[in-house]
């Protein structure tokens, strides 16, 4: 059994796929607040740099997911599911690819269980 720290909905990776289409590699990247709050950014991977004080939660969709340093502490012992909505207001993430197509990528969590978080050590080893 492998754990993985990020996994996506069906409903988003059919948006990735879309996007993917239009624009090319693509880039996740969950700041830990600013204008875009912590919601997940997606952007053409050309266009992105990566900011230093970022950590690498896994790829989704073959495109890599960056998240900030500090939320990764907290969230290190859970899995983020990446999901998407419907939306028609760019509110929250108006730099982000998916939302001039009707959509706002959003993450959901969950805690590993113990023995989840037992096999997660044992892998990165």
């Amino acid at each position: 059994m492998s754990i993985h720290r990020l996994s996506a909905t069906a409903e988003a990776l059919k948006v990735i796929e879309m996007l993917k289409k239009e624009y090319g590699e693509l880039v996740f990247n969950q700041s830990g607040g600013c204008c875009d709050g912590t919601a997940p950014m997606c952007y053409e991977k050309k266009d992105f740099h990566v900011p230093s004080r970022n950590v690498k939660m896994g790829e989704v969709g073959g495109c890599e997911f960056f998240i900030d340093k500090d939320q990764f502490e907290y969230f290190r012992y859970s899995q983020i599911v990446l999901d998407v909505k419907e939306e028609k207001a760019a509110f929250g993430n108006s730099f982000s690819l998916e939302i001039d197509e009707g959509y706002q990528f959003i993450t959901r969590s969950r805690i590993f269980s113990d023995e989840e978080n037992k096999l997660l050590r044992e892998q990165e080893k």
